[in-house]
């Protein structure tokens, strides 16, 4: 009973984050490599050996930082993503945390991302990475607004905020079916949070790395790592609400789930590679007077749907 209820589903969040996370490195090693922005050296290694490396680096130190929130938050953000991976069901009975309020968790899940990412830059008591933290804390709260809009619409069909039973309200029909512009804006959601590819706004190169900026050796391993961890996150939570979860023929459910992720991390991937870079201010009119309405018409979309 312990082993089915705490450990076996512990375990699975616990290799989800550590695979993900490398899968994460080497399949944007492959994309870039296929579009030739690759450098040398092995897709599967380099992400081993750069890791490697980083260990044996010493740790930056700026001037009077807030040395334990400076520390703290790679670690913290790390969580949030062991968090969010926590709510989302393997099967009908494998699921870490089973809430009848997951949607409600996740959405807890993206607002506190945005803390913990304001704290890496302001803790380290350097310009640039404070510059960073505020960039993206412009551009957070458009980012849980977009992402509350479409999980709720994909909440009314289920008649539930459970991740389960999300899952079960698409035995018949996916919600990326059913609400078409759900998935795009959720993807974007995901791009954003961990600010990946052209939503990289936080730790940009026009900022020498942001609020990374001055980090380096293993806490920069472990920042690293805590943003790969969360794209893998957000790609089960999207497998879940979107592509029916752990439901499919023939296959194992926990086995479904696994090649939906990788494909919502491919996507992911492949438009932080395509897309291109906005600015700032270009990014907060996008999220604000394009985004935010397109997620509410997907509400009413949802609704219409339930009612109908």
């Amino acid at each position: 009973m312990i082993w089915e209820q705490l450990v076996l589903p512990t375990l699975t969040v616990l290799l989800a984050l550590g695979i993900g996370a490398y899968a994460v490195a080497v399949l944007d090693r492959l994309i870039a490599g296929a579009l030739g922005l690759s450098r040398a050296g092995s897709a599967w290694l380099a992400p081993l050996a750069r890791g490697a490396w980083l260990l044996t680096q010493s740790a930056n130190v700026t001037e009077a930082p807030d040395w334990q929130a400076w520390r703290l938050a790679p670690l913290l953000y790390l969580m949030l993503a062991a968090v969010g991976l926590a709510l989302v069901p393997w099967s009908a009975s494998l699921v870490a945390t089973d809430l009848a309020t997951s949607v409600v968790l996740w959405g807890s899940v993206e607002a506190l991302a945005t803390v913990v990412i304001f704290l890496h830059g302001w803790s380290a008591n350097a310009p640039l990475a404070l510059i960073g933290a505020y960039r993206y804390v412009a551009l957070g709260l458009s980012y849980i607004l977009i992402s509350m809009f479409v999980l709720i619409g994909v909440a009314l069909p289920a008649e539930s905020l459970q991740f389960t039973q999300v899952v079960a309200s698409q035995a018949e029909l996916w919600n990326v079916i059913r609400q078409p512009l759900g998935l795009p804006l959720f993807l974007i959601v995901g791009l954003g949070v961990s600010f990946w590819g052209p939503l990289n706004l936080a730790d940009s190169t026009d900022l020498a790395g942001g609020t990374a900026s001055e980090v380096s050796g293993p806490p920069r391993l472990a920042w690293n790592l805590a943003r790969a961890a969360m794209l893998v996150a957000f790609s089960g939570v999207a497998a879940t609400v979107f592509l029916g979860g752990w439901l499919g023929p023939w296959l194992p459910g926990p086995l479904w789930l696994v090649l939906k992720m990788f494909a919502v991390l491919l996507a992911l991937l492949l438009a932080g590679r395509l897309l291109p870079r906005l600015s700032p201010e270009r990014c907060v009119t996008l999220m604000w007077v394009v985004l935010l309405p397109l997620s509410f018409v997907d509400l009413v979309w949802a609704g219409l749907e339930a009612l109908l």
